[in-house]
């Protein structure tokens, strides 16, 4: 049987071709299944407070960087949605006076027009937020070099090649935006031979950090959440870390404090890769496949799926 065309792209793959089943049996979780839903290999922590949220979420750099040394180099890759937790990494740091020169950092994803990164003076540059909102917060002489940080750049050889220079990364971080993603790991559209289907989990597996078409769902969350809904200033193209790099991080830890995706996304996500339900038209799925994954949510952002008119 066909599958159903997106409610919201019909030239693309998302959420809204899944199965009705599926969806309404995902609409029915309540807050109190979510713990229920880990198992070995996937874990769901609850947070009652969001100060208790990105406190731990920070404390992941600071894990992350505390395990490294100049012989056994030790890094986080990093998102921009959420932001909060940067300046509390660069104030614990400071506090502690913790030397992190040895720490490295990868950036997730950056935006990409006209076939180049925007550069660190545009108003979304996700790298211009790390560093005003982390590094540069961190004293000089606890910082770790500029070396140490890797930002991808539209031609992404020398970023992917930062990923098997023998720097481990304990842990990739990142949120869940609108249209089920991590970084900028979009569904597809529905074109050529993923015109009936959306491509198999193994194929997507294999596509590594490159640029990326952005679907529309994403460029209008995220002129929501960072441009004051002004879609016309959020570029159409990204770059982004893909599964091939995500694959080599020890850990994912996804966050989920109720500000980038609804109540049904942040259960859709959980409940397929708890019960390995996998499909590409929704691409944190995969997680199901990765050893170790953690969800972090907000409990009081995690909503409800009821219907109620505003």
């Amino acid at each position: 049987m066909p599958r159903r065309l997106s409610s919201i792209a019909p030239d693309w793959w998302d959420y809204t071709t899944l199965d009705l089943e599926l969806v309404a049996e995902v609409a029915r979780l309540r807050p109190r299944d979510f713990p229920r839903l880990s198992r070995p290999g996937f874990r769901v922590v609850l947070y009652d407070t969001l100060e208790d949220f990105y406190v731990a979420e920070a404390l992941e750099y600071v894990d992350a960087w505390r395990q490294s040394t100049p012989d056994n180099p030790v890094g986080i890759c990093g998102p921009i949605g959420p932001t909060e937790q940067l300046p509390l990494v660069a104030r614990i740091v400071n506090a502690l006076r913790f030397d992190v020169r040895a720490g490295h950092f990868w950036g997730m994803d950056e935006w990409c027009i006209e076939g180049r990164e925007v550069p660190v003076t545009h108003p979304l540059s996700f790298e211009r937020a790390d560093r005003e909102l982390c590094f540069d917060r961190i004293e000089r002489r606890l910082r770790m070099p500029d070396a140490h940080l890797h930002f991808p750049q539209a031609d992404t050889t020398a970023y992917r090649s930062t990923w098997d220079a023998g720097i481990r990364c304990a842990v990739m971080q990142g949120g869940q935006g609108d249209v089920k993603h991590w970084a900028f790991n979009d569904p597809l559209p529905r074109r050529g031979r993923h015109r009936q289907e959306p491509p198999p989990p193994a194929e997507y597996r294999r596509l590594a950090t490159r640029v990326v078409d952005l679907h529309p769902l994403t460029i209008a969350q995220n002129a929501r959440t960072s441009g004051g809904g002004n879609i016309a200033l959020v570029p159409t193209q990204a770059i982004t870390v893909g599964p091939v790099e995500t694959w080599k991080a020890d850990k994912v830890s996804i966050w989920h404090a109720g500000n980038h995706d609804n109540p049904f996304g942040q259960r859709l996500t959980a409940y397929m890769i708890s019960k390995r339900i996998v499909d590409t038209a929704v691409p944190m799925s995969l997680l199901a496949g990765h050893p170790n994954v953690q969800f972090n949510y907000y409990r009081g952002g995690i909503g409800a799926c009821g219907v109620e008119m505003h």
